[in-house]
């Protein structure tokens, strides 16, 4: 039987082991912290009986993956009654909802026909959709027409989508929040793709927590894995190329040269140090006596909330990642999952996006941004749990400089991520399969899919 290492048990490395071993491969998941799952963790870092996700934690990619959708297991989603709400200085907010006509139902009036024609074609082929962008982009399209539809809008920057689609401040609004998380300045080109991918799945198919926290997703896939004979290793911290005949590494450029330096080309290290990661995080993690006071009501219907403000501020929060009023990303998911917290009380968290590695200390700002549309906000906190970039760095090796998509996911990093060769590497029978690679950020598990079907091709050529 042929042996196989997983370095690193986030979503792809689990993806990658599960796919190899349903092809009969002998998989050993290599994790060097006691706890598995990479960014798919959920642990109490305020107080006891406060559970947070150290990192994912609401999933439209994962409940739309073609790769989860096939598996033979139960996860325990759990949909909010609206994927997204923005709250404005008004006191009200744009809730992105499930149906496009409720979604519309909160915009101008002028703005509600364009909305439609934007997000209908791609909501209503979503699935197909999924299937070709979950892929590298250098493929033969299924669906070249749906796939050209989409292109014509996901390559253009999200600023300039917004202000020549909509004329009214909410639909811009909205869509300047979706783009935002592209964590590319909304004047770059591509910023559009991430937004429009989101939305089109908050109405296709939702954006969901899952119950217990991020913990259990990753607790649903090894579980599968140890079924198909996969084992899981802890604490085992890889420093140099285990012994395999397949090595899949779900780490990014930077850690692969540390690991396997010796045995990389000249050339090829060259190209992964060429590879560039995007802006990091600022995450505080928040225990709370109460929900959050909202002064729109309605943005307690939604697991997340988009704290921006209007499009002109969004994108100049976004230009640069430093900014007294940031776009903040919050999720209050003990709403909808009481799992989470002590009976009565909640837990929350909200980051901002800072320069990669910023020592820059943000709690002020973030909680600024709260309060302005949560005035009360600061009397519901009990505890709070920050996580400047080196933190997450430190916790999970992967966030390079608090990059959460393991490098910038602009127009070049899309084609050639993180080489020409994508997962392949001229070390023989060496992958790479996590987020640095195709489709690129996000829990779905595809990078890890497609570098296990890459492996197996080539061990199907060595037989």
């Amino acid at each position: 039987m042929p042996t196989a290492a997983i370095i690193g048990s986030g979503p792809n490395g689990l993806s990658a082991a599960i796919t190899l071993a349903s092809a009969g491969v002998s998989v050993t998941v290599l994790e060097r912290n006691a706890q598995i799952g990479g960014s798919c963790s959920t642990a109490e870092t305020t107080l006891p009986g406060f559970h947070h996700d150290l990192a994912s934690s609401v999933y439209p990619m994962a409940v739309a993956s073609p790769f989860f959708r096939s598996l033979p297991i139960e996860i325990p989603w759990i949909e909010p009654s609206a994927p997204c709400a923005h709250p404005l200085d008004d006191g009200t907010a744009v809730l992105l909802e499930h149906a496009i006509e409720d979604t519309t139902a909160n915009l101008d009036v002028i703005d509600r026909r364009k909305y439609r024609s934007l997000l209908e074609p791609l909501t209503d082929h979503f699935s197909q959709l999924a299937e070709e962008i979950l892929v590298p982009i250098q493929h033969l399209p299924r669906h070249p027409f749906l796939l050209a539809r989409f292109g014509l809008s996901a390559l253009l920057p999200a600023a300039s989508l917004a202000r020549s689609r909509f004329l009214g401040v909410r639909a811009r609004a909205l869509f300047a929040g979706m783009a935002a998380h592209s964590v590319l300045p909304l004047e770059a080109s591509t910023s559009s793709a991430v937004g429009l991918v989101l939305m089109a799945a908050g109405h296709a198919s939702g954006w969901p927590i899952v119950h217990g926290g991020a913990q259990t997703l990753a607790q649903a896939l090894t579980g599968h894995l140890e079924s198909l004979g996969g084992r899981i290793e802890t604490c085992h911290e890889v420093t140099q190329l285990p012994e395999a005949d397949l090595i899949l590494a779900d780490v990014t450029p930077r850690q692969l040269i540390q690991i396997a330096e010796p045995a990389l080309p000249e050339a090829y290290r060259r190209q992964l140090a060429r590879f560039r990661y995007g802006a990091g995080v600022f995450k505080v993690d928040y225990a709370l006596s109460s929900p959050i006071p909202w002064t729109a009501k309605e943005c307690s219907r939604a697991a997340t909330v988009h704290l921006g403000g209007t499009i002109e501020e969004i994108v100049a929060s976004e230009r640069h990642h430093t900014s007294d009023t940031p776009f903040v990303l919050l999720v209050q998911p003990s709403l909808f999952d009481s799992s989470r917290a002590p009976a009565g009380q909640h837990t929350a968290w909200a980051y901002c996006h800072v320069p990669n590695g910023s020592n820059v200390d943000c709690l002020e700002t973030i909680e600024r941004q709260i309060a302005r549309f949560a005035p009360e906000f600061q009397d519901c906190i009990l505890a709070r749990s920050i996580s400047p970039p080196a933190a997450l760095e430190h916790w999970n090796p992967n966030l390079i400089g608090g990059d959460p998509s393991a490098g910038a996911m602009d127009l070049r990093q899309l084609l050639l991520r993180p080489t020409p060769s994508l997962y392949r590497t001229p070390v023989s029978g060496l992958f790479l399969c996590g987020a640095s690679t195709p489709p690129g950020g996000g829990v779905h598990g595809m990078a890890g899919f497609h570098a296990a079907q890459a492996a197996l091709k080539y061990l199907a050529r060595r037989r």
